[in-house]
């Protein structure tokens, strides 16, 4: 019986484990190792957003590579402060040069507040849900703000658009930068 014993506290344990909060790999809003980084991995500092018209392009492609049209888990430099940011979903929307063009993404819901999101400046695309949030929730894609994404940070990509909600997305984009 000893071995069933172990069993079962190995089981508890193990259910232990998996409600337990774990910590993500940054803080909320933790500095960016080395201060924020680029193309290089670490070689090179942030630019800045990108500033202007985008050539936008729709082109994904299965493999580990991003592609405009995919979703990528990445590091996001906080808009007032390039050297804070958070690990965040991003939708590519294109390149420039060695940069990849991305859009933050968020699941709360900005239809509520419109009205102030735009007198700020910022504005929002619905996209639904998908791979990129394990919890399903509808996101939404600000267009107004223009990243540029170090394609050797990315952890991961983390899901597509399809053509139809890449187009509305650009269309927003477009409008807005």
């Amino acid at each position: 019986m000893a071995g069933t014993s172990d069993l079962i506290r190995a089981i508890g344990q193990a259910i232990i484990d998996a409600l337990r909060p774990r910590r993500s790999r940054r803080r909320r809003s933790e500095r960016a190792p080395g201060g924020p980084v680029g193309p290089g991995r670490g070689s090179a500092r942030y630019p800045g957003d990108f500033k202007g018209r985008p050539r936008i392009d729709y082109a994904p492609h299965p493999g580990k590579l991003a592609d405009p049209g995919e979703v990528v888990w990445t590091w996001v430099p906080f808009e007032e402060d390039h050297s804070m940011g958070k690990d965040r979903p991003v939708l590519i929307i294109g390149r420039d040069a060695d940069w990849l063009l991305g859009l933050p993404m968020t699941s709360k819901d900005h239809d509520r507040d419109a009205r102030q999101e735009a007198a700020e400046g910022r504005y929002w695309v619905e996209v639904g849900r998908g791979t990129w949030d394990s919890a399903a929730r509808v996101s939404e894609v600000r267009v107004d703000r223009i990243l540029r994404i170090d394609p050797g940070g990315i952890r991961r990509v983390a899901g597509r658009l399809d053509k139809v909600r890449f187009d509305k997305v650009a269309a927003g984009v477009r409008r807005h930068s």
